[in-house]
């Protein structure tokens, strides 16, 4: 059976790759870390549309049975086109401001992303379409992507990162903070210390895993039963890329190097 593929600009991705393989357990995932253009969130729409159209390329080339997209900031920029290019099904990401809203009982919520989500129509649609009547607080991070690249997600700086950090949204008083991101899943311990227990922290990666379970079973390409592996590919440097996807993942790993 062909492999399920996910990519972003990093590792963030691997939290949507942990949900689907909670979700499947069984499938053979392929992972891809464009780290040589990671973050996405900091480069211009046009970049992040080339650069997802050509991983996205190589990944329905290598006969990927459907693509996630694992990343808001290509999916924004580049989803629509990537469909239009390849002959397998994309599952795209997007902020979970739907969720959120519906959580939230003091009517205020916060989203954590890049800068260039923030900025994104797409974002601003949400909003208009899921949160009118609510007020939302939309906070870019530009960095906090980078501190999980580089295995520091749980070290006794990153606290005090997130304490200046998300101040805007303690002084907001709000009570559901979307994770933007998909790096931001792996600070959640830590945003989660920062922000409160009366802070609920929503992610779409739930989601995208149900989402990816349903289109394998409708179209008859769940694997079957049996132990699924995992594949990661990077367009950085592997040495430098595998120890931080090891301790991610919580296991050992092969990251190997891609040219594309």
């Amino acid at each position: 059976m062909p492999p399920l593929a996910i990519f972003d600009s990093g590792v963030g991705g691997l939290s949507v790759a942990r949900e689907i393989r909670r979700a499947l357990p069984s499938e053979d995932l392929l992972y891809v870390a464009d780290t040589a253009y990671c973050p996405y969130g900091d480069r211009p729409d046009a970049e992040v549309r080339e650069r997802a159209l050509a991983v996205g390329r190589h990944l329905a080339r290598s006969g990927a049975k459907l693509i996630v997209v694992a990343c808001n900031t290509a999916t924004g920029a580049a989803l629509e086109d990537l469909r239009a290019v390849v002959d397998v099904p994309v599952v795209g990401l997007e902020p979970a401001v739907k969720i959120a809203a519906r959580a939230t009982r003091a009517g205020r919520i916060g989203v954590m992303a890049t800068t260039s989500t923030v900025r994104s129509e797409r974002l601003a649609r949400l909003i208009r379409s899921h949160a009118a009547g609510i007020q939302v607080v939309t906070l870019a991070c530009p960095g906090l992507a980078d501190l999980v690249e580089d295995g520091r997600h749980d070290d006794g700086t990153l606290d005090r990162t997130l304490q200046e950090l998300t101040r805007p949204l303690r002084e907001a008083g709000v009570d559901a903070v979307v994770l933007g991101c998909t790096h931001y899943a792996f600070v959640a311990p830590a945003l989660a210390r920062v922000l409160g227990p009366a802070v609920q922290l929503v992610d779409s990666a739930p989601a995208i895993a149900r989402r990816t379970e349903h289109l394998l079973r409708e179209a008859g390409k769940l694997a079957a039963q049996g132990p699924g592996s995992l594949r990661v590919l990077t367009t950085g440097q592997p040495e430098k890329v595998g120890p931080v996807v090891e301790r991610l993942w919580g296991g050992p790993v092969g990251v190997d190097r891609l040219d594309v």
